[in-house]
Parts: structure tokens; sequence; C-alpha cells
């Protein structure tokens, strides 16, 4: 596999190398060994996720509190999805920006996402089915959310899917009320880019 960084520093796309005969296909979709080489920090896995969409559902930008935030190693295991970072850590000199990488059942890629990072992505076929290594588990009071539509934002949601058929675009309640880049900045619930560096350097 080969390891690319992202725009969003912390934020890696993960190129995969298939083996395919008249069988098959086969892969080692995640080597522990190879992202601590690349990324100088350990990935301690306390959980596994896994999602089915529609063509159309967005879902995102969500981020957790840091420490001890969130890492997360994703890979759409069948259809595809647009899967994107945003950099919401406030100090950090590309805070605000995104970057994006298809996922899909034929390339088979992958993205590394740090703490600290927002994470969405849109299905772009029906099925479509996510899988996410998480560096920790799920905890509801300090996971949060930016709205993916924020103009502010500005991320290019494709408007037609894999198909070549307009999409239109399905968001949970949750994340239809979640706040602007700008509400959620001056209510100070973005993770501050020194105390996410912090974090990580534990993690050596």
């Amino acid at each position: 596999m080969t390891w690319q960084p992202l725009a969003v520093p912390g934020a890696y796309r993960v190129t995969q190398q298939v083996f395919g005969d008249p069988r098959g296909a086969f892969l080692e979709w995640f080597r522990a060994a190879e992202l601590e080489e690349v990324t100088g920090r350990r990935f301690d896995l306390r959980q596994a996720n896994l999602s089915v969409s529609a063509a159309g559902v967005l879902r995102g930008v969500h981020f957790a509190d840091v420490p001890p935030g969130q890492a997360k190693y994703v890979t759409c295991v069948a259809g595809a999805v647009l899967d994107v970072v945003v950099d919401l850590r406030v100090g950090s000199p590309t805070f605000g920006t995104w970057d994006s990488v298809l996922l899909d059942d034929t390339t088979r890629d992958a993205i590394f996402v740090a703490e600290g990072l927002g994470h969405a992505f849109l299905s772009l076929e029906d099925g479509s089915v996510v899988t996410y290594l998480c560096s920790a588990p799920y905890r509801p009071s300090g996971e949060h959310g930016v709205h993916p539509l924020d103009p502010e934002l500005g991320i290019a949601w494709p408007a037609v899917g894999r198909d070549g058929r307009p999409l239109e675009l399905v968001l949970s309640a949750k994340d239809e009320a979640a706040p602007t880049l700008a509400e959620a900045l001056s209510s100070g619930l973005l993770p501050h880019a020194d105390d996410v560096a912090n974090f990580v350097a534990t993690l050596g």
C-alpha cells in the first residue's frame, strides 16, 4: 500500500495493492505497522463501525473532543462514497481547509483521519457500505458536528451519483441542526491545534 498526505495535515489517502484472479480479489486493507511508520504515532484500535447508505445520504461533518479524540481508518467495501476530511483545529495554519478521496469497491482505497479533524462522506450509490476502524469508542457527550453544507467550508459535494443520475441529499436531523463553522468556533466547540498536537505526541 502507498500513503499519500492530503491537503489537511494528519490525513492520508491509502492506495491499496489489490491482487485479482478469476476467483475474485484479495488485499490487505489495513496494516498497523505501516500506519505507525508513516504517521509517527500509535493507532490503538478500540471500535469498528459499519454503515450502509442509500445514494445521496450525507453523513458528517463529525468530530470528537480532544482528548481523547477519535482517529479513523476508513474504506468503502461496497458501492462508492466521496470521503471528506476538514481541518477543524483552531490555530492550525490550514484551519477550515478540506480535501476529499473517492472510496469505492474498485480501487479499494482507504483514508486515515487523525484526531481533531472533521470527517464526512456522501454516498454515490445505493447500498454503499463504509467500514471504519476507530482509535477510541463512541462517546455521545464528546461527539460534535459542523454543517456539511456550510458555505464557508465550501465543500464541493457531487451533484450526480455513480450511475450519472442527480443526487438528492439526505441528512440526519442531527446533521441538519449542526452549527456552521463560524458558530462552532465562537461557541468554543472546536478542538485547539496545540491540544491535539500535545495529545498525539503521547501516542508516539
